[in-house]
């Protein structure tokens, strides 16, 4: 909204980083990052694993587990390992983004000041595919930054592009998972709420916003009030994370 632009490289949104082969971790060293956040549950990386990085990565945990996030999450996970997704309705994707603007502040707000301090960048922060909570994340950061929300929305929507060979892998040996499950046939699997949950629209990001304008007004008052970030610290971000106007 300033004019400048948001610098390249300094901060990476993620799924989760437990699988990395070895030419994954050295990716992540030619990189350069220096932290990575992670907000998966505890159970979540029992399930899952630590995180394969880069010898001397700072590791920043950010479980969120807060209210229903922690509930929310293990559901999710079970859906995952099932294959049965009857308890992840579609319309449980914007209601995610909704719990997160409301239980996820505490773990934004440190986000946010991890993000600033330069010791930490290149960053990367990351959930168990990096849409929901990450994904909240992100829309908060930029709107931090003075990203305009038509922005905010295409970034989010980009892993429709970037994550749709994984996508389609995905919803594919689950739709086989779910058929095991439920001892129906692979093509008697009623895919709507698995493709609704990978396949991302633009009214899930968007219930992050209209909840943060339901409580507090504005995504910019959201931040403040919400979030507790001051003013002194909204342009240390943006000092450090957008390019000079030219």
């Amino acid at each position: 909204t300033d004019g400048r632009r948001v610098k390249w490289g300094e901060v990476y949104r993620s799924g989760e980083l437990h699988g990395l082969s070895d030419a994954d971790v050295k990716k992540l060293e030619t990189l350069n990052i220096k932290a990575v956040a992670n907000f998966l549950t505890e159970r979540e990386i029992k399930s899952r694993g630590h995180d394969r990085l880069p010898e001397g990565t700072r590791e920043i945990p950010l479980p969120m587990e807060t209210g229903n996030l922690g509930e929310m999450a293990g559901v999710i996970q079970e859906a995952r390992g099932t294959g049965d997704f009857s308890k992840v309705p579609v319309e449980l994707n914007p209601e995610i983004h909704r719990v997160l603007i409301n239980e996820g502040r505490e773990y934004y707000a440190t986000l946010l000041r991890e993000v600033a301090d330069p010791a930490n960048r290149p960053m990367v922060y990351h959930c168990s595919h990096g849409v929901h909570r990450t994904g909240t994340a992100t829309a908060i950061l930029l709107s931090a930054l003075g990203v305009p929300w038509e922005t905010v929305r295409e970034d989010y929507l980009l892993s429709n592009k970037y994550r749709a060979e994984e996508v389609s892998r995905r919803t594919n040996d689950l739709r086989l998972l779910a058929a095991d499950t439920l001892l129906v046939e692979p093509d008697e699997v009623d895919m709507t709420n698995i493709r609704a949950f990978y396949i991302l629209q633009p009214e899930y990001i968007d219930a992050s916003l209209d909840e943060a304008v339901r409580q507090y007004g504005s995504m910019d008052d959201y931040i403040r009030e919400g979030l507790g970030i001051t003013d002194n610290e909204i342009s240390d971000l943006r000092e450090q994370l957008l390019d000079a106007v030219k």
